[in-house]
């Protein structure tokens, strides 16, 4: 039973940690999924912003942000980002595709990082019913 304990200890210790979204010790993420929840296809296309702090010594720089569709734009600071500043990701998901659930994928590269950042935008499109 002491073992059990000390082991739903350690696991609940851990969640905290889980949930940061530091990345090489370079640059520190608001979040990395952003969840539009429902969204009517009538309202047209949907915003966010991800954060990116530079938690580095050096200057940080978004070389490039991809999408995997074309119904996903990001544009991005260009500009060096100084240590302890931040910079922003915004991104606009389309919404005409028709109503079903969606996740895109937006894959982050920044200065001093071998691998890119996985983001991710998700919700569930729907087709409203009588007029708006």
């Amino acid at each position: 039973m002491k073992r059990l304990l000390t082991l739903l200890l350690l696991c609940l210790l851990a969640l905290p940690a889980s949930a940061q979204k530091e990345f090489g010790g370079i640059a520190r993420f608001d979040r990395t999924v952003h969840d539009f929840g429902k969204i009517d296809t009538r309202d047209g296309a949907v915003s966010c912003t991800f954060d990116v702090t530079n938690i580095s010594e050096s200057t940080l720089n978004i070389f490039a942000v991809t999408t995997t569709c074309g119904c996903t734009s990001a544009k991005w600071t260009r500009t060096d980002i100084a240590p302890g500043e931040k910079g922003t990701i915004d991104v606009t998901y389309t919404n005409d595709e028709g109503p079903y659930p969606f996740d895109k994928t937006l894959t982050v590269y920044l200065s001093g990082l071998e691998r890119p950042v996985i983001l991710h935008i998700k919700g569930t499109a729907f087709k409203g019913k009588g007029k708006k």
